[in-house]
Parts: C-alpha cells; structure tokens; sequence
C-alpha cells in the first residue's frame, strides 16, 4: 500500500535554486537521491517507512510531495512541511544578518553579492551526523563512495526503487564488519555504532534549541565519543541542524577564501581564521558559507 501527500511552501524571490540542489546531487550514481531540473526526489525513512520525498522548485514555490509505502503509515501535514522548511534553510534568518553585515568594509560585497544564500540541510541531524564521520580526514568522492555503499548494504528500499538513508535503528543491527565492509575505518565504524546505541538507549538526542548551552552540552555528548572530533561536531551542527555560529576555521577552502578577501600574500591559518571569525558571532557559519560559496555552487 502507498499513501500520497501534498504540501507547498513559498521561498523568499532570492532562493539560491542551483546551490539547493547541487547540495543533493554529490553522488552522480543517485542510489538514494535523485536531482533532475528542478526537482529532488530522495528516499527517507518516515516514523519506520521507507518514503520518497519529492521536491520541485517552480515559480518562487517549493512543491513537496511525501510517498509513503506499508499500511495506514503515521502522516502530518505540519511535519512534513517543517521537513521541507528545514531541508530548504528557510528557519534560517538570513535576512537579519544580511542587513546587519551588507555595509561590512571586508564582507558587505560578498554578502551583497550572494545576497539569499542559506546553508541546506540534510533531511535529518543523524543523516547530517553519519556523512560528517564518514567524510572525516578523506576525500570529497570517498566518501561519497563509502556513504553510497553504506546506504546499499543496509537496503532500504522504497518502492519508486531509490534507496532510503539508514536511520539509528537500522545502523545498530549492523556489526562493525558490516561497515567496515563497507569503507568505514575501525574507528569510524565504532564511532557510528555508538552514537547509535546512544541514540537508541536514550542517553543520547539529536535535538537543540536556540540556547547555546544546549549547542555546548550537545557538543560535549559527541566529543566524548571516541571517533568524534571538532570538525564532526561542527559540521554535524552546520548540515543537521541549522546552527549558523559553528566555526568552521578548519576548513582549507574557508581559510583559501579569506585569504583572497583579505588581500593577504601569506596563507590564513586556522587559527587567524578562528579569530577573524569570532567577530562575526553568533553568524560564524554563515560567514564561512558565504567564503565558501566565492568558488563552489554545492556549498560544503
């Protein structure tokens, strides 16, 4: 049995259309995303059911369309358009910091110039957690490779025939060969498999407010983990769940940037990018983004 549900939402008339869907489109070989035109169609799990999201962009108007395979599947119309929401940026309150930073001496022409940029989300903060572990210290295309493996091997499929991104559940029926099968190094393996437990024990949510205390205590949950490193936890925090102060000095595409904004024949390190950053709190983030996005149209 099939259920088919329908949504839509307006987006600001600077949505960054291409960039939205670059961000989906990393892995060409489309097992669990597909990006055609305008349109994104992705397999998730919805409350225990493999689903297709589909989303298509026309006119200022984001169509969303939710397919849920199994009998009498659980439906909300508000979750599915909070999904939507957040996969799209839009509870990022972009227009704020661009009319505080749009005059910046350093800054202002960048933003000007890239005025509406957002950083899109993954579908989920665990989704966003598992690609920050796997692309830890490798490649951009291992570790597409290694998360495309990873989604086949745990084989949810929705009946469109796209693969739907693994959640908690899924992961903790897996052993660490399973994934290690799959490229996971021993302690990404085991660093996965614990946020897992975590998560399924109860000990251990995915979920923030505004507050940046419970940003730290969060952030102090996942550094405990061994595998976990700063640069996880913030990208984690960057593509999961809509948290624009994260520093991301360590970055080498960030540094590169600022180095050619600031007019500067030395390399930036990280740390004079950490404290060229700070000044911008709480929009670090969203500063970095826009460094970013000087040289790419997928974002990070």
């Amino acid at each position: 049995m099939k259920s088919s549900y329908l949504t839509e939402i307006t987006l600001p008339i600077n949505y960054h259309i291409k960039d939205f869907l670059a961000f989906h489109q990393r892995d060409e070989m489309g097992v669990s995303e597909i990006v055609q035109q305008n349109q994104i169609k992705k397999g998730i799990i919805w409350h225990d059911n493999p689903a297709l999201l589909t989303i298509t962009i026309e006119n200022n108007k984001a169509q969303i369309q939710l397919d849920i395979d199994g009998d009498e599947p659980f439906y909300s119309h508000a979750a599915l358009s909070v999904l939507a929401s957040h996969m799209l940026g839009l509870k990022q309150s972009v227009e704020i910091f661009e009319s505080i930073y749009q005059n910046h001496p350093v800054i202002g022409e960048l933003i000007t110039r890239q005025t509406g940029l957002r950083i899109y989300q993954s579908a989920t903060p665990f989704e966003a957690l598992s690609w920050a572990i796997i692309g830890q210290q490798i490649s951009l295309s291992a570790a597409i490779s290694i998360r495309r493996r990873f989604i086949q091997a745990i084989g949810i499929q929705h009946s469109s025939g796209l693969l739907c991104h693994p959640t908690y559940k899924q992961v903790i029926q897996c052993s660490q060969h399973d994934l290690r099968q799959c490229g996971f190094s021993v302690g990404k393996a085991n660093a996965l498999l614990h946020v897992s437990q975590l998560i399924d024990s109860g000990m251990l949510a995915l979920t923030i407010s505004e507050e940046e205390n419970e940003v730290r205590l969060l952030t102090e949950k996942l550094l405990a983990i061994k595998g976990i490193g700063m640069w996880t936890v913030n990208y984690a925090l960057l593509r999961g769940f809509n948290y624009l102060n994260g520093s991301l000095h360590g970055d080498v595409a960030v540094r590169r940037n600022l180095q050619y904004l600031l007019r500067q024949e030395d390399k930036v390190n990280a740390e004079q990018a950490e404290k060229w950053l700070a000044e911008f709190s709480p929009w670090k983030a969203l500063v970095g983004a826009h460094l970013w996005r000087q040289q790419s149209s997928s974002g990070y």
